[in-house]
């Protein structure tokens, strides 16, 4: 495609809301180019199976669901460039967005770049991830049923994530780095009542244990205080201390809330700019589930299609 080529739509991101976004326009034959990033696929790369996306009755894996949804938007049409967008230009229409190799522009842009769960930085972390290190409750506590759990986090989705816990653990304890949680009063007092939950503070995790078998059996902890360290039993640890959205292109051009979420306007996907619109957990910081995301990516693409008809007409109107 030469530099001069204007597409209908642009979508950045290859993760359900972009992907879907990009099949809803591609069935809408505007020909979508989805800038999906060197590392596409989204957080659902690093999970080892999906029990709860519609239409997986017997689960799937993360990388394969991904893969699914790749390959269905590529069947009616849609054009991949794996690469990272490095540079955007929201000032007009059409819109710019550079990559290492190409400039491309477009006259309608779906941001769908998703959020990354913030990890513990333990040398073994990486290598647990879907192997019992888990960044969603909601996703994955069928899978540690009856099981000795660990969530680390203070805050009120670190305790939420605890309470659900226990609806399937054996027993659950939270791990706090301070003395005091950060998660509204309500929420520490259902969980210290809770006879399955077991709070453990000043302390961190100094490391995953279980990497040497594959999967994890524990945690290394280390007081905050003394610098001590024990180990505690576990078959789980779900990390739950925050999100942060991939964002930093868009942070200039577009309204956004203090954590850098891009704000949208109310039952819609669009931005505070004509033509740009966000799906998925990029705008999401409370739901965070890949159907969600496929859904909102399904919202932007026929916003972005009645957009585009409707500035069709005008022109044809003169």
């Amino acid at each position: 495609m030469a530099d001069t080529d204007v597409r209908n739509v642009i979508v950045i991101g290859g993760g359900p809301a972009g992907y879907t976004a990009a099949l809803y326009s591609a069935r809408a034959l505007l020909e979508p180019l989805v800038i999906e990033g060197v590392s596409w696929g989204g957080q659902l790369m690093n999970t080892s199976e999906v029990e709860n996306f519609p239409g997986y009755s017997e689960g799937v894996l993360g990388p394969k669901m991904m893969s699914d949804l790749r390959a269905q938007a590529k069947r009616f049409g849609t054009e991949f460039v794996t690469d990272d967008a490095v540079r955007v230009d929201l000032s007009q229409r059409p819109f710019v967005v550079e990559t290492g190799e190409a400039t491309y522009r477009a006259k309608v842009l779906i941001i769908a770049t998703g959020a990354r769960a913030r990890e513990l930085g333990c040398p073994s972390e990486a290598a647990l991830q879907g192997k019992g290190v888990s960044y969603c409750a909601v996703c994955d506590a069928a899978f540690f049923r009856d099981q000795k759990i660990v969530v680390v986090g203070g805050g009120d989705s670190a305790l939420e994530d605890a309470l659900f816990l226990t609806r399937f653990a054996e027993k659950v304890s939270i791990v706090h780095r301070r003395d005091e949680f950060r998660a509204e009063p309500i929420m520490l007092a259902r969980a210290r009542s809770n006879e399955k939950i077991e709070l453990i503070t000043s302390a961190v995790v100094d490391e995953v244990l279980g990497a040497e078998s594959g999967k994890v059996t524990g945690l290394r902890l280390r007081s905050s205080k003394t610098d001590e360290t024990w180990e505690i039993e576990a078959g789980g640890v779900f990390v739950a201390i925050g999100h942060d959205p991939n964002t930093s292109l868009f942070l200039d051009s577009l309204d956004h809330d203090e954590a850098g979420y891009l704000k949208t306007k109310a039952h819609s996907t669009a931005t505070n700019l004509h033509g740009v619109f966000a799906a998925g957990d990029v705008q999401d910081p409370v739901f965070r589930q890949a159907v969600t995301a496929a859904g909102s990516g399904c919202m932007a693409a026929l916003e972005a299609e009645r957009l585009l008809a409707v500035e069709e007409q005008e022109r044809a109107a003169g």
